[in-house]
């Protein structure tokens, strides 16, 4: 019977060394577990010939890989989250696990990332360590709570709160890209519409008008005049809004550019408060997971800063940081910073002092959630009376400048 050698952690979190007898890893693995310990390493104690097939097997498998590109998507990540962890919660060894998932995923960037996730633990590695080889797959978030829960014995949990965390996040930018989907058709359709009119129909009445030999209106003669800019150069068009992005770009490729930029976009209307409570949203929850699973709180915000994706909250948090690393709090520099409402302050204050800071960072969160919804909800409902005046005062005028013509026209020949 193969010999298993093992690190594995106790109920007490002290690290134990020993040598297990078992017909398999699977079964060592549920041994190791049987006796009260949580495993963090793994090794069969084998003979060259064994060494030789785990190679050969480990070849065969990078043969399954294929070429792929990007990163893995979110809602990929959600899905094989919440799977692991039912898996885990039902009790199955940690690598069983993974090749369960392995073998049911289709290929591509996650498929590829979990055959050398499942090698990397079969060869001794813990969980943590062959995720974050991994960094287009799974983040830092994502391997420190992993880790978090290794140190702990409770990685089924920690799981739980992880995709917890991922299916409230996909929900949150879920609700945003449905609540736009509405407006982005409707101007699409519009443009589409108008672009017709300026190229197809206004040149057939300029013909007639030309016919004529008619004196046009003002108003008339700037359409036309539209129109036939359009006709010639239409390609301009696409760029200005593709010129305008690249100049951003190329804003934020300096610090002090992408803070301004980040800053200028927190101060528009509506969308600022947005953006702004979509960042405390996501922030707030992502410290509180990190809190909750039991990651270093300096760890946890040098995460958190990573998630803001604002280098104007990026900013906040650093001085939070700092202020944490020196003894002191997290509220008071972040009601310094005046980024967020007194509400989130009181309440991680309130959380700090009775030692429950990830339960109040979560309903913070939830609440800020809330908030987003309602405002998106708000600025379609803005958008709507918007559009409609926007696009019935083009087509006014197009009406109205051709017609002025026909007019004319008509009051000539009845005289």
């Amino acid at each position: 019977m193969p010999t298993f050698k093992f690190e594995a952690l106790d109920t007490t979190g002290e690290e134990v060394k020993d040598q297990i007898d078992a017909l398999n890893e699977e079964e060592a693995q549920q041994k190791i577990k049987q006796m009260g310990y949580f495993v963090t390493k793994l090794v069969q104690l084998g003979e060259k010939g064994a060494k030789g097939k785990a190679k050969a097997k480990k070849k065969t498998r990078k043969r399954g890989k294929t070429f792929t590109l990007g990163k893995v998507s979110g809602k990929k990540l959600c899905t094989f989250t919440r799977q692991f962890s039912t898996l885990q919660d039902a009790g199955l060894p940690v690598l069983r696990s993974l090749r369960i998932l392995e073998n049911q995923m289709r290929p591509g960037v996650l498929k590829n990332a979990l055959i050398d996730v499942v090698d990397d633990v079969e060869s001794g590695s813990t969980l943590s360590e062959a995720l974050a080889k991994h960094p287009k797959c799974f983040d830092r978030l994502y391997v420190n709570m992993v880790k978090a829960g290794e140190a702990g014995g409770a990685l089924e949990v920690i799981l739980q709160r992880l995709a917890d965390f991922k299916e409230k996040s996909q929900s949150l930018k879920r609700k945003i890209i449905g609540a736009m989907v509405y407006p982005a058709v409707v101007i699409l359709v519009a443009v589409a519409i108008l672009t017709f009119i300026m190229v197809y129909i206004i040149p057939k009445f300029k013909k007639i008008f030309d016919e004529f030999g008619m004196k046009l209106p003002d108003m008339t003669q700037m359409l036309i005049d539209t129109s036939m800019w359009f006709a010639d150069y239409w390609w301009v068009l696409p760029l200005f809004p593709l010129g305008f992005w690249l100049f951003i770009k190329l804003i934020c490729l300096s610090r002090a550019g992408r803070y301004a930029v980040d800053w200028v976009k927190l101060h528009i209307p509506i969308i600022g408060k947005i953006l702004e409570k979509t960042v405390v949203a996501r922030t707030m929850r992502t410290l509180g997971t990190l809190v909750s699973s039991g990651v270093p709180i300096l760890e946890a915000l040098s995460i958190t800063k990573e998630t803001a994706n604002n280098a104007v909250f990026e900013a906040c948090y650093t001085r939070v940081y700092e202020s944490i690393r020196e003894g002191e709090t997290i509220a008071e520099p972040m009601r310094e910073s005046r980024l967020v409402d007194d509400m989130v302050t009181n309440m991680i204050e309130v959380g700090e002092e009775t030692g429950d800071l990830d339960t109040m960072l979560y309903k913070i969160a939830d609440f800020y959630d809330e908030e987003v919804d309602t405002l998106v909800k708000s600025l379609i409902s803005l958008l709507e009376p918007i559009m409609i005046v926007v696009l019935g005062g083009i087509i006014g005028f197009i009406v109205i400048a051709l017609f002025l013509p026909l007019i004319k026209l008509l009051e000539g020949l009845s005289k």
